[in-house]
């Protein structure tokens, strides 16, 4: 990490300071066709950023960190391309989690991880497995992921209950609900980034940030620092969360 990607937090950042970021991470193709790249060295340049941002995160103390890593949108993409993208995670994984299990990070996933290669379930079980009595930073990792997707499951496991008698229907409030969802052990993010410019959700945490301070940047995720990092938190630090009060 170099000088310039170094920055810290303001006191008043410090005592607002977000304790879950969740982060849109776009922009890994626009990157690479700007310097006449394939598309996959984007996405290879992007792994490594997410190196930086845990180790940053975890050094300014924020408790959670969830990374739009694949959506189940992306299984729409070139074969080569997801191909690549899954290589690169499988091979990150294998180099970081000796790194991760240094810094005091825990590994967690959201998402229909069951569709991904069983070379990469199997990794993942196995980072989980080495990372799970660390008490640090949570990397929140998510993977064949979709909102709407999830916000259905945890409906449809509530009927199921209240069919089977488990569940009596006037039971189901927004504490049920959001026990039924991926992030049940998850506190909702306070800030949302997005990189690359662009100005929507894409299907992320939907439920989970409604609430949210969403900050969009024009800074493509290759191109995202620890100090971008801490410009966005920054910004939210300015914000005034009423939550609809006065």
């Amino acid at each position: 990490m170099s000088a310039r990607d170094k920055a810290s937090l303001s006191d008043l950042a410090k005592s607002v300071l977000p304790s879950h970021v969740a982060i849109v991470m776009d922009g890994n193709g626009r990157w690479a066709r700007q310097r006449g790249l394939p598309r996959v060295m984007g996405h290879k340049r992007g792994v490594d950023v997410v190196r930086d941002i845990v180790e940053a995160s975890s050094k300014l103390g924020i408790r959670y960190l969830t990374l739009y890593t694949f959506s189940l949108e992306n299984w729409n993409r070139p074969q080569l391309e997801i191909q690549a993208i899954m290589r690169f995670l499988a091979s990150a994984l294998k180099r970081q989690t000796l790194e991760l299990n240094e810094n005091n990070v825990r590994l967690e996933t959201i998402g229909q991880i069951h569709r991904l290669p069983a070379s990469i379930q199997k990794q993942l079980l196995e980072s989980k497995k080495v990372l799970a009595a660390n008490t640090g930073l949570t990397l929140v990792l998510a993977l064949s992921y979709g909102s709407r997707a999830e916000i259905v499951d945890a409906a449809r496991q509530i009927a199921v209950q209240v069919q089977s008698g488990e569940l009596d229907a006037t039971d189901i409030d927004e504490s049920c609900f959001t026990n039924h969802l991926n992030t049940a052990k998850i506190p909702d993010p306070e800030l949302l980034i997005r990189t690359s410019g662009e100005l929507r959700m894409s299907n992320f945490l939907l439920w989970q940030a409604s609430y949210s301070e969403l900050v969009f940047t024009p800074t493509l995720w290759p191109d995202f620092t620890p100090a971008s990092l801490v410009e966005a938190i920054e910004e939210y630090a300015r914000r005034d969360r009423r939550f609809g009060k006065v």
